[in-house]
């Protein structure tokens, strides 16, 4: 069986990006995030969340922090009969407050892809019904180098925005 996914951005796509969400308590939803990832989870598409995540490396937060704000969103979305497949964070960048997460260049950090291609690999995704759904160029960026399609969120119902998509549309109709 071919598996299929959409791998979506966090901050921006899924929850409003009050900028470095780190605390639960900054979580906001994206109005249709919760439905959108219930309709791919129907649909039984993969709902894979790939995030860069440098207010670790900033000293902002730490990854126990990250981890807290996922786990709530799971919950959140347990109440909706939802679940996101899979987390993958990218902690590191170059300008680093704690030189644990200092890195020039990390393969996770988008634009680079490793937490695409990990996923992939991970879940034996066929790349040709894997889509990428990001708020920035970087997102796209890493959907391109992992050889899948990339496409551009800019705000507004997150589930209205998927059922308007082709390429979304055509996975949740496989």
């Amino acid at each position: 069986m071919v598996r299929s996914a959409v791998i979506l951005d966090r901050d921006g796509v899924l929850n409003v990006d009050h900028g470095y969400v780190g605390q639960v308590e900054r979580l906001e939803w994206i109005p249709g995030a919760r439905r959108a990832v219930r309709r791919l989870n129907e649909a039984e598409v993969l709902a894979i969340v790939a995030t860069n995540q440098s207010g670790v490396a900033r000293g902002l937060f730490s990854e126990a922090d990250v981890e807290r704000v996922h786990q709530a969103m799971q919950e959140d979305l347990a109440r909706e009969g939802a679940r996101i497949d899979a987390f993958y964070v990218c902690p590191f960048h170059d300008q680093a407050a704690d030189p644990a997460y200092a890195h020039p260049d990390h393969p996770d950090r988008k634009p680079n892809p490793g937490m695409l291609l990990r996923a992939i690999a991970a879940f034996d995704l066929d790349p040709a019904h894997t889509v990428m759904i990001g708020d920035q160029a970087r997102d796209l960026e890493a959907a391109r180098r992992a050889g899948i399609l990339g496409v551009l969120f800019t705000g507004g119902d997150l589930d209205a925005f998927l059922q308007s998509t082709p390429a979304v549309t055509r996975l949740l109709e496989r």
